[in-house]
């Protein structure tokens, strides 16, 4: 297990990365809407992007500025996803980048771009390039709480990380910010993640890091199912950390892969954490699987189900929804050989055993279920494969903040 000192900061925490957020009239309130990123050094850059096939603007922006694999600066708006907005909308989102460019001195190809919001709306544009110029006179290496807050949307706190890390005998910092609160769910949901270290590693290996740590961490969390337009989750790397270069796939490599992996799964748990009227937090753990797909395929569909996300807001050990969302799943498994236990701080109960329910303890399920930290442990007893996943629970106030969530 590799061995991490959590430091402060978030994505600033990594020697020569500057950022800001200001508030440039997108939202109300003077809430701050606008964030940038710069690193001073160049970076290799790395990306994942949302699978929906409706695409907003920035993304399809920045699927073309990143094919080199670098970049040094982040420019992010909230308020206005810049999505479904036509030509317009990516004329918009290519001069929120040559703006952050001309400002920066640097090449528009070193940009990354990032909307987030309502659907629909073109952007008030001179309000979001008055901001980009804002931030640029404010960026510091202190200035990432800032950036994390000006990137909420329904979030209700921002979301930042760091840590450093042994690589190569050499210190390496990871740090990163996130926003997501609704519209979660795996393949990259309505959130939007950035990461930075300075680790010396090649681009390629940039990418497979990320691509691996996604695939386990963003891509296994999810509110309420509905997968967005916007989502991104970008790491850029300086290599100025001295570390001997990570060309191959050696035991530095996985000792960053490992603590990327844990800068990932804490912005990606506390989405969950925040999630639109969430009072618990799920982990869905699925253990015996035949392969890995099964297993991931498994816990999704329970964290996925909403009767078993409103059966946790009713505290109601209804472990039947939970099967049932197993059975549905597509994984290959044999029911009469399934577990299934609720744990939390309050205890562990077991309500299924080879595929039969068990006369178990009302009470002591429900004082489980009570609490905000909650664990499901599913043993599909077919293979020897795992995996987790994380959700929350479904309550009123979802339907409160969706319902009116344009006004």
């Amino acid at each position: 297990m590799v061995e991490l000192k959590e430091i402060s900061g978030g994505i600033t925490a990594v020697p020569g990365f500057m950022a800001a957020g200001v508030a440039a009239g997108l939202k109300k309130a003077n809430k701050k809407d606008v964030a940038l990123v710069y690193s001073d050094n160049p970076a290799s850059a790395a990306a994942v992007f949302t699978k929906n096939k409706v695409k907003a603007a920035p993304i399809l922006v920045n699927m073309q500025n990143l094919t080199k694999g670098e970049a040094r600066a982040v420019v992010v708006n909230s308020g206005n996803a810049n999505a479904c907005t036509g030509e317009q909308g990516l004329k918009d989102a290519r001069e929120m980048v040559q703006v952050a460019a001309k400002i920066l001195g640097i090449t528009s190809e070193q940009v990354i771009v990032a909307s987030t919001g309502v659907i629909g709306h073109n952007l008030p544009l001179h309000k979001v390039t008055a901001g980009i110029e804002e931030c640029a006179g404010r960026l510091s290496d202190k200035g990432g709480t800032d950036a994390a807050e000006a990137i909420m949307t329904t979030d209700t706190y921002a979301k930042e990380y760091a840590v450093q890390v042994n690589i190569g005998q050499k210190p390496v910092v990871i740090g990163g910010m996130a926003k997501g609160s609704g519209m979660i769910n795996p393949n990259m949901a309505t959130m939007l993640g950035f990461l930075a270290t300075d680790v010396n590693i090649s681009k390629d290996l940039l990418k497979m890091a990320l691509t691996t740590v996604a695939d386990e961490t963003f891509n296994m969390i999810t509110v309420d199912g509905d997968t967005s337009t916007n989502d991104m989750v970008t790491l850029m790397a300086t290599g100025t950390a001295g570390n001997p270069l990570i060309e191959e796939i050696n035991a530095d490599f996985k000792d960053f892969v490992a603590a990327l992996k844990q800068v990932a799964m804490h912005l990606a748990k506390e989405i969950i954490r925040d999630g639109e009227g969430a009072t618990k937090v799920v982990t869905i753990n699925v253990k015996g699987a035949y392969t890995q797909k099964d297993a991931q395929t498994a816990a999704l569909s329970v964290a996925n189900s909403n009767l078993v996300k409103t059966a946790f807001f009713g505290e109601d050990a209804n472990w039947g929804r939970i099967f049932t969302a197993v059975g549905y799943s597509g994984a290959e498994f044999n029911p009469s050989r399934v577990d299934i236990s609720i744990e939390s701080s309050a205890g562990k109960e077991q309500m299924l055993a080879q595929g039969a329910g068990l006369k178990f303890d009302e009470q002591k399920a429900k004082n489980i279920l009570a609490e905000k930290e909650i664990s499901v442990w599913i043993d599909l007893n077919a293979g020897d494969k795992d995996a987790v996943a994380w959700t929350c629970d479904f309550s009123y106030d979802y339907v409160k903040i969706n319902a009116d969530y344009r006004t």
